[in-house]
């Protein structure tokens, strides 16, 4: 995707320079020269009557070039209103930047009253059309009509998608609508009305400024999201901008985006960009931005590196799945998923009921068999270039950096066994608390490390970025903790644990922490965009708070796969490994399987498939982030996701994925 500010001043050079063109010839022509009207290639203008109300408008519509050239392929389409002034910006930046796209542009009323058509010009009826609420001053409404967005709605439901539908290759899945200024005031009713009129929504300096209290009531009426209750969203990506200089703006449409983004809704993603300018000004480079943002909806390549919430990235209108990987050069072999038939179609299937929801929110799903990446597949907020969040897969993470230290020397499989103020040599041994030798690297990689510490004075101490600094953190929670006993050392999963063993990490290796997961794992292993977050003790989060794309998860599981070993280096000790990933204690939380056992921050279990069992091996994190091996099979399956109820996506995968490379 080329740059986008780069793509801004090629089309508005484009557009300049043609009207320069055109005055110039203007200029040089003699006034009794005979002149025709410019007419813009490609666009096909259609008459359409709004049937309901006897209204006639015209279609602006526009075709991709490669349109004719397959007679099979569907398009996503672009719905725009305020037709003749949006065409050219739309056209232009379409072109450079979603080529196979069908615009739609949707006229003014033709056939309005003339002397109202004279007075206030040809785009009158839009006051009428793009308004949802009477004006309260008899002689305007009287005169204009207004209020009338519901019959325009009406309109673009029932004649317009139909028509377009019923007439090109559309894909359903992928309709957008643009509009700006009043257009964007009647997108935003549409949006809190009818959400599935359109899957995406560019809502362009929308005349919002006396309407919020009425979006307000419609967004009530709509009824709060409940994760329980698909019906209850509104799945929509949407854009929200507004220029800079538009002063009387800025507080309701602020306002308006809180409303949407106050609704939690899970299906609903929204983007609020302000855009240098006036009201006038902004809408070029709005175009252009909506334009990019829309671009990373319809593709699993995003266009964009979003360095903004994760919730604001739009959903994809359509799953991206398969089954031949694209070789990036990124250090993954790729290969085609070779089962047999019913089985690929089991595991496309799942793909579509993933896209669809069925199992959850889940972003992206991977097969590697025998180190060779055969399936690929994106959904909802999954990229193949963007970091997703690993929570707590974190953890597993932590514990393989742990074991390339000790590959390295600088830890010994007998020092797991030593109390872990032993390698801490800031660590005031006179102010801990009682016990505190009791505390090992094997008890904090199992979750046993016994710290009890009161949680509101931990709320008072936990920011304390000096107090915590460095093994200041492990001091202060032995200070806070009360006695470590043998009682106290049961399963208590949490992050105090994973940060006990990051500092001890720190502690022994050269140079940071930070560096050596940098060096000496993650480059060894071509992970490069990756966002690694700071504890506020200045260490590496131990436990969350990670960014990896699915395909540089894909490296760490196989990583595992192999015992440790990359391209003939043993990059992980193999006698550590084979702890880390085996089942050494029970977790005890109730949401945790009963068949499920914990090693070194690696969960194990074993999957029943006919009368075989076969070990799994996994890092998992909150949201459905997995990374799962087996060994025996040469398999190693990777999920990314924002789950936040159920996760329930290992059923699927011990049910159909694993069972397809299960050779009888």
């Amino acid at each position: 995707m080329k740059n986008k500010t780069g793509l801004l001043l090629l089309i508005l050079l484009t557009i300049t320079n043609s009207s320069f063109a055109q005055e110039n010839r203007v200029q040089e022509s003699t006034s009794n020269e005979e002149r025709s009207s410019l007419e813009l290639p490609k666009i096909q203008v259609t008459p359409i009557k709004d049937t309901k109300n006897d209204r006639q408008y015209e279609l602006y519509i526009k075709l991709p070039e490669s349109y004719s050239k397959s007679n099979s392929k569907k398009y996503p389409v672009v719905y725009y209103t305020d037709a003749m002034w949006h065409v050219e910006m739309l056209s232009g930046a379409t072109e450079y930047m979603l080529e196979d796209v069908i615009l739609v542009g949707i006229s003014w009323q033709l056939d309005i009253n003339e002397d109202l058509k004279k007075e206030r010009g040809a785009h009158v009826s839009r006051f009428r059309d793009y308004s949802f609420r009477k004006s309260n001053k008899p002689e305007i409404q009287k005169k204009y009509q207004l209020g009338q967005g519901n019959k325009h709605l009406d309109f673009i439901r029932n004649d317009v998608i139909t028509y377009i539908e019923n007439t090109y290759r559309t894909d359903p899945n992928s309709r957008t609508y643009f509009g700006y200024s009043m257009g964007g005031e009647f997108g935003a009713y549409v949006l809190l009305t009818q959400p599935d009129t359109f899957n995406n929504y560019i809502i362009g300096s929308p005349s919002i400024k006396n309407e919020v209290a009425y979006l307000s009531e419609l967004n009530s009426k709509f009824g709060p999201y409940k994760a329980s209750n698909r019906n209850s969203s509104i799945k929509a990506n949407v854009f929200i901008s507004y220029g800079s200089l538009e002063k009387n703006m800025v507080e309701p449409i602020e306002e308006f985006v809180s409303l949407l983004k106050n609704r939690r809704d899970d299906g609903l993603s929204v983007l609020r960009e302000v855009i240098d300018g006036n009201h006038g000004t902004a809408f070029p480079m709005t175009t252009v931005r909506s334009v990019a943002w829309l671009s990373s909806i319809m593709n699993h390549v995003s266009s964009d590196n979003y360095e903004v919430s994760f919730w604001d990235i739009p959903h994809l209108n359509n799953a991206f799945v398969s089954t031949t990987p694209e070789d990036k050069k990124d250090r993954i072999s790729v290969d085609t998923l070779s089962v047999n038939s019913d089985d690929q179609n089991a595991i496309l299937k799942l793909s579509q009921e993933i896209f669809n929801g069925k199992h959850g929110n889940y972003d992206a799903l991977l097969i590697s068999h025998k180190n060779k990446l055969v399936f690929e597949s994106y959904y909802k907020k999954g990229r193949i270039n963007l970091p997703h969040g690993q929570a707590s897969a974190v953890k597993a993470y932590t514990s393989l950096v742990l074991g390339r230290a000790i590959q390295m020397g600088y830890l010994s499989m007998e020092d797991l066994d030593k109390p872990l103020i032993h390698f801490l040599k800031d660590v005031n041994p006179k102010k801990i608390t009682k016990g505190a030798e009791k505390i090992t690297l094997h008890k904090a990689l199992t979750m046993h490390g016994g710290l009890t510490i009161d949680r509101d004075k931990w709320k008072e101490i936990e920011n304390d970025s000096v107090r915590l600094k460095g093994q200041g953190l492990v001091q202060t929670l032995l200070e806070q903790s009360k006695p470590i006993t043998k009682e106290s050392q049961t399963y208590l999963y949490g992050n105090f644990n994973p940060m006990l063993v990051m500092t001890v990490i720190d502690a022994v290796v050269p140079g940071t922490a930070e560096n050596f997961i940098k060096t000496e794992l993650l480059d060894k292993l071509g992970i490069t965009e990756y966002k690694w977050s700071n504890h506020v003790s200045g260490l590496p989060e131990a436990g969350w708070r990670v960014r990896f794309m699915s395909r540089d998860m894909l490296k760490l599981g196989d990583l595992v796969l192999n015992n440790g070993k990359l391209n003939g280096e043993q990059l992980i000790s193999t006698a550590y490994l084979a702890k880390a990933t085996s089942g050494i204690v029970k977790p005890t939380q109730d949401w945790i399987p009963k068949d499920y056992r914990y090693g070194y921050f690696w969960y194990q279990t074993d999957i029943k498939i006919g009368h075989k069992r076969y070990d799994a091996t996994f890092a998992w994190g909150g949201g459905g982030q997995r990374v799962i091996v087996i060994e025996a099979l040469d398999l190693t399956i990777v999920v990314s996701g924002h789950d936040a109820e159920d996760d329930k996506i290992m059923a699927q995968i011990s049910e159909i994925i694993i069972p397809a490379f299960i050779k009888e």
